[in-house]
């Protein structure tokens, strides 16, 4: 099953799967030689953390090889939906109640950062409001309750 993510977030991931394979591999087998150095290993608690950093590093390898197999990358600037909402559009938002606007980006799970304005494509907002246009108002449920939004703009970028 192929996972959507940005082009953006793809490179990130790649750009950490570079890093931990390069460098922090590296590092960290570095460091398990040193702490043998130092004698008995069995209440070695530099080996130790060394051994459990390595378990992190390797276990998170494997991880980002699987999501880059199974990505399927979206370029949002080659996107052009007629104004619709879709998976890497960036949304801007007038919340009816509270008369502010915000703008978010529907990405990836991997990519999400509500404090960055990217929303996962599997979050209730987004849900709501994929597939709607500009001037569409939704409706989405929070923990707060039920919140209107007027759809006021949708980029590609």
């Amino acid at each position: 099953m192929k996972i959507p993510i940005t082009l953006v977030g793809a490179e990130q991931l790649r750009t950490e799967l570079h890093r931990l394979k390069t460098k922090d591999r590296h590092a960290v087998i570095t460091a398990i030689a040193e702490a043998r150095a130092h004698g008995d290993i069995t209440e070695n608690a530099e080996y130790e953390a060394a051994r459990e950093r390595q378990g992190f590093i390797e276990g998170r390898i494997i991880e980002l090889e699987a999501k880059l197999a199974n990505a399927q990358v979206i370029d949002p600037a080659l996107l052009d939906d007629d104004g619709r909402v879709v998976f890497g559009s960036t949304v801007e938002l007038l919340d009816i109640a509270e008369k502010e606007t915000v703008t978010y980006q529907v990405v990836g799970e991997d990519e999400a950062n509500i404090k960055l304005g990217k929303i996962s494509y599997s979050s209730p907002i987004a849900k709501a409001l994929i597939g709607k246009s500009e001037g569409d108002v939704v409706e989405v449920r929070t923990p707060g309750g039920v919140k209107e939004f007027e759809i006021v703009g949708v980029k590609y970028e």
